[in-house]
Formats: C-alpha cells, structure tokens, sequence
C-alpha cells in the first residue's frame, strides 16, 4: 500500500533538478480529502528550507452567486458548468509556461461561499505548483484543457459513508442547519460525485484517503 512517504517522493520527482515547474493534479469526489492532502504535500514538501511548493485550489474558479443567480445555477452550486473552466485551464496554462513572474491565482473563502481574486501568489521559485479540485478528470468542454496542462493527476478514494458525513459536517461548520445541509449533500453534491467516481480511472494513481492522516 502506498504511505505519504511515496506520495512525497513521486511529487518531488516531478519537479527534479534542472526541470521546468511542474503541476501535480489531486482530484476525488466531494469531502473525498483532497484538500488535506494537498495541504499536507505542500507544507511537507516545503519543510526546512525556502518554499517551492504552491497550491492553487480549482475552487478559486467557482462563478460568484451573483452569476449563478443571473444564470439559474445558484440551486447547482458546485456543479462542472458552475466554474470558469477556461479561465481555470488559462491559469494552469500560465503557470507552467514560468515566465519568472509571480503569478496570482484565485481562492475561496469558505465563510463567505466565494471566490476571492488575487488571493494565492506563486512566486517564481515554486517548482510544483498543486492543484487540487472534483473535476480535473473530467474530459468534456474547457474541462479537457485542464487536464492537458497538468504532469499527473491523482484521485483520492475514500469509504463513501465516512465522505457522505464528513460533507454534511461541512456544510454545517460553514452554517447550514443540519436537515439543510443533509438535504444540499443528497441533492446536488451527490450527483456531482457520482460523476466524478466516473472518472477515476483516467488518474496516473489512485491514492487512498487514509494516506493523508487525520482530518
């Protein structure tokens, strides 16, 4: 079984001497872990020396409420057709063309439930750029494009009823009444992640949830 010491031994592969920036994928369903692990790779990657790991969250490319409700989407937030999957793979483009600038990618803010632009600067020194996000997998429309920019891309698994609660609790930290959020999860976030199960075996590794410690 794969530990989290092979996980960092094959993203620092990626990013060897004398090679260009790399970008490493960690994709997975909803409240699947791929943000604990990407969290955890960079900050383990970055451990006693100067920093050259960065992470950029697909989730800075959510469209903004005011979009969604122009749209008629605010009910699918979180959908693949509720993000700028363009500029998304432009971002990714841009990254790995490391032209020496720094460049700004968007984040979200969780409280808030939006994206916040200008918020991830990734200085000319990062050499692996993490990205982690449902549908870097996905091979239909501008989603295709992302998967293109990117090195390799893993997918994390995990046991679906500890996600399925872990997602609930999420959406209850952030203020959402229970029976609100339980009924948000079964509605729109369980669609989305039987569509992104559907891709997983278009990752170059499948990684399980357990490897990246406790959330």
């Amino acid at each position: 079984m794969l530990t989290f010491d092979d996980l960092l031994h094959r993203a620092r592969s990626l990013a060897g001497a004398g090679r260009s920036r790399a970008l490493l994928g960690i994709a997975g369903s909803p409240g699947s872990g791929k943000t604990t692990l990407a969290e955890r790779l960079v900050r383990e990657l970055n451990a006693g020396g100067e920093p050259w790991a960065a992470q950029v969250p697909m989730d800075g490319f959510h469209l903004a409420d005011v979009e969604l409700e122009r749209l008629g989407r605010r009910d699918r937030k979180g959908a693949p057709d509720t993000f700028d999957a363009a500029g998304y793979a432009a971002l990714l483009r841009r990254l790995k063309e490391d032209t020496g600038d720094v460049v700004y990618a968007p984040g979200f803010e969780r409280v808030l439930e939006q994206p916040i632009a200008g918020a991830i600067a990734v200085e000319p020194a990062a050499r692996l750029v993490v990205t982690e996000g449902n549908y870097l997998l996905l091979g239909t429309g501008a989603w295709a494009r992302v998967r293109a920019e990117l090195d390799e891309v893993w997918f994390v698994e995990t046991d679906e009823e500890d996600r399925v609660r872990r997602l609930i609790a999420r959406h209850e930290e952030f203020g959402k009444g229970h029976e609100e959020a339980v009924a948000w999860v079964m509605r729109s976030d369980q669609r989305n992640a039987e569509l992104v199960a559907a891709t997983r075996e278009r990752a170059d590794l499948l990684v399980a949830s357990s490897v990246s410690g406790p959330r």
